[in-house]
């Protein structure tokens, strides 16, 4: 019998730098404290069949996080939620739950793209900061710095067609950039991407530690929605 479920979640506050391992480690922790009793790997060393559909960067907060996770026995969605809740930190906001169809292998794997909201100070206008992104997405090629995974060196990339929707506004002392990147296993582009290749084209000069990043939807193959 199918006990699949994907509960997704909001994160903000100080919980924001609470790494990946840790999130799941508490998660795993509530879900003992509840009694939901999780499935379970095979082998020498098994884990609780539990993960997230794709793990947020440290320092980010977001409207959309997504556990999937598989109970030896069946629950209904409000029951999960309503014990879940209870054993929830400040800065988790369990916002919903759905039952995962059998056909879903993994939201990881059917994760194509997330939406970001971006936040840069300076003082130029807002006519200027849309000038100035008419004038970088008009470019043949948009370069920016990229780690890879193998030799983890830093090379650059082309992230232009990893871009698949992008505005900007000024807000206050802010440049508020709402962008749909590419997300997922097939092709991922980082905020951070954006941020140092925009900032560099613009001349903005921002701390990075001053500019804040919220993910605020993931969208899957499957037109799956939470």
């Amino acid at each position: 019998m199918n006990n699949r479920y994907a509960i997704r979640f909001g994160k903000d506050g100080y919980i924001k730098y609470t790494s990946h391992l840790d999130l799941l480690r508490m998660f795993k922790r509530a879900f003992k404290k509840t009694g939901l009793a999780l499935c379970y790997s095979q082998g020498f060393n098994p884990h609780p069949k539990m993960g997230f559909a794709q793990p947020l960067s440290l320092g980010y907060s977001s409207r959309c996080e997504i556990i999937e996770f598989e109970t030896r026995m069946p629950h209904t969605t409000g029951e999960i939620m309503e014990k879940m809740r209870s054993e929830m930190p400040p800065g988790i906001n369990l916002i919903s739950c759905i039952e995962l169809d059998e056909k879903i292998k993994s939201l990881a794997a059917d994760t194509v793209a997330a939406s970001y909201k971006i936040w840069i100070p300076t003082n130029q206008t807002e006519e200027a900061l849309k000038n100035a992104l008419k004038t970088y997405m008009e470019k043949e090629e948009i370069v920016a710095l990229k780690r890879q995974k193998k030799t983890k060196k830093m090379e650059p990339v082309n992230i232009k067609n990893m871009i698949r929707k992008i505005e900007i506004a000024k807000v206050g002392p802010f440049a508020m950039i709402n962008a749909v990147l590419d997300c997922g296993s097939k092709s991922n582009c980082s905020p951070e991407l954006i941020i140092s290749s925009f900032c560099l084209h613009c001349n903005i000069n921002s701390p990075r530690y001053e500019v804040e990043i919220e993910r605020t939807e993931l969208f899957f193959v499957n037109n799956l929605q939470f």
